[in-house]
């Protein structure tokens, strides 16, 4: 099966079977993390340190399913304002030999507007109310450099009254132009404005916001945006996004390849922006090991994604019941 077709296969099969996946859980075969797993972050109760990254569930339809698998929050997304097919096929490649995913997927969403509905439902149920959810956000690939800050704030307003955190992603390696706004003078803007969307779409709640940070930013680049990042308030930073360090083909690299970087990074990032600012480490975490890895070099929480695709459903509730008993 191609790696595009094996991925609307798992996201079809968490969509609609999540009762199942409850029924697994209540029988303890994916079961709940312990009490000692918990993280209190960003004024939130996260079950434990392990989480979903974006890029699985792009358009917020298998939360239910995601949650209760096992993650201690789902964070959906990319989304974009309008709705986009993203690049040609193919663009999602395997890669067996380091136990690696590749993509060059571009953002295909259906959109805000889409997203907001299906939150909006996920919401009224009692497993969606449960679920820590994560809406990460991006530029539509048409809009320019000088507008991008618009597209942010759109996303931020119309997601942000069904979002337990936002992130701001301008790290894909795959929207053409999108990591050059990770410069302090391109990011602040967006940041602001999306701060702004935030509140006037959840007036009366502080919605957290975050942004996610590319592995091949240069340091001095890394301090930069650490030191953007206390400047205006955020209350995190997600590291790292896939790689283009490599030379497979097209499209950013995830899974073990990018772990040392990211461990690097979030060790960088810790040391500057002090202990109290919530660091997300993704990037290669493979096994509960990883995990404490990247919690030991500062992260707060983590996120993965790739170690689900090798490793199975059955993955998420597995490592963070290991997590809480260390």
């Amino acid at each position: 099966m191609s790696t595009e077709r094996a991925h609307h296969v798992a996201i079809a099969a968490f969509r609609y079977g999540w009762p199942l996946v409850g029924i697994a859980r209540a029988l303890r075969l994916m079961p709940a993390p312990p009490a000692s797993a918990a993280v209190e972050a960003m004024g939130l109760t996260f079950p434990a340190p392990v989480g979903l990254a974006a890029g699985l569930d792009k358009d917020a339809v298998a939360v239910k399913g995601l949650w209760l698998a096992g993650f201690s929050h789902v964070e959906i997304g990319t989304i974009t304002p309008k709705a986009q097919p993203g690049n040609e096929q193919p663009r999602a490649w395997r890669e067996l030999d380091v136990r690696g995913l590749r993509n060059r997927m571009g953002f295909n969403n259906d959109g805000a507007d889409a997203a907001a509905r299906h939150l909006s439902r996920l919401r009224s149920s009692r497993v969606g109310k449960s679920a820590v959810v994560g809406v990460n956000i991006g530029k539509n690939k048409l809009t320019s450099a000088e507008d991008a800050a618009l597209d942010y704030a759109y996303s931020a307003r119309v997601l942000a009254p069904y979002a337990d955190y936002l992130v701001v992603n301008v790290s894909s390696p795959n929207t053409p132009g999108l990591r050059d706004l990770q410069s302090v003078d391109a990011l602040r803007p967006i940041l602001e404005h999306a701060r702004a969307g935030a509140d006037e779409g959840s007036p009366g709640r502080h919605v957290p916001l975050l942004v996610k940070i590319a592995p091949d930013l240069a340091d001095a680049d890394v301090d930069a945006v650490a030191d953007l990042a206390i400047e205006l308030g955020l209350d995190g930073i997600v590291a790292t996004n896939t790689t283009i360090g490599h030379e497979r083909g097209p499209g950013g690299l995830s899974g073990p390849p990018l772990l040392d970087r990211a461990l690097d990074v979030i060790a960088r990032l810790r040391v500057r922006v002090g202990a109290s600012m919530c660091l997300i480490g993704v990037g290669g975490v493979t096994t509960a090991d990883d995990a404490r890895a990247m919690i030991d070099a500062g992260a707060t929480l983590v996120q993965a994604y790739t170690a689900l695709v090798y490793e199975g459903p059955f993955w998420p509730s597995r490592v963070n019941k290991t997590l809480g008993r260390q």
